[in-house]
């Protein structure tokens, strides 16, 4: 038995990879295919996430352990296997590229054939993948022209550094205690 996985993108045009996976290969090897095929660096905490049919997320595999969530079990992508949580044709996932922006690849469990396949591979490629990051200008208001964020610069974060000790109340404070010892 072979997988037929199928990821299309809304920003990429006319972009679609088709991949003949082994149900024995893990998210680790599919990850790992999609990049190959799309030749994005393998620097970025990606995740797959298993949707329901109006595409909200589900089961989430993560790159590495991550906290459990009240309703799904931790699940690892080199430790899981397709078959673990594929299981029907149609089955819908999301593969995340992009975390800090929240872009990703819809994909889909085309079909289950007949048939044997070693591992992952990429046997269908369309379109051009979008940018794996977004462009910094679309980091314009969080990252400074020096690279910092903005919340890093002090003045900018605190509000002006000039303010008069004179204007603090300090009545509001006379009844506060620090002492642990009434604890």
């Amino acid at each position: 038995m072979k997988y037929k996985i199928q990821f299309r993108c809304e920003e990429g045009e006319h972009f679609l990879r088709v991949f003949e996976c082994n149900p024995e290969a893990t998210f680790l090897d599919l990850h790992k295919a999609i990049l190959a095929s799309v030749k994005y660096p393998d620097d970025q905490m990606t995740s797959f996430f298993l949707c329901n049919e109006q595409w909200e997320k589900e089961q989430e595999v993560t790159l590495i352990p991550m906290g459990n969530s009240f309703e799904y079990d931790n699940m690892v992508m080199e430790e899981t296997k397709l078959s673990d949580l594929l299981t029907e044709q149609g089955q819908r996932l999301i593969y995340i590229f992009d975390p800090m922006f929240e872009r990703y690849f819809f994909g889909a469990l085309k079909e289950i054939l007949p048939g044997n396949v070693k591992g992952v591979r990429c046997v269908e490629k369309a379109g051009k993948a979008p940018e794996q990051l977004q462009k910094e200008e679309s980091l314009e208001g969080i990252v400074g022209k020096d690279g910092r964020a903005a919340w890093e610069s002090d003045e900018d974060f605190y509000g002006d550094s000039q303010y008069n000790e004179d204007d603090i109340d300090m009545e509001g404070f006379s009844d506060m205690s620090f002492d642990d010892s009434i604890y």
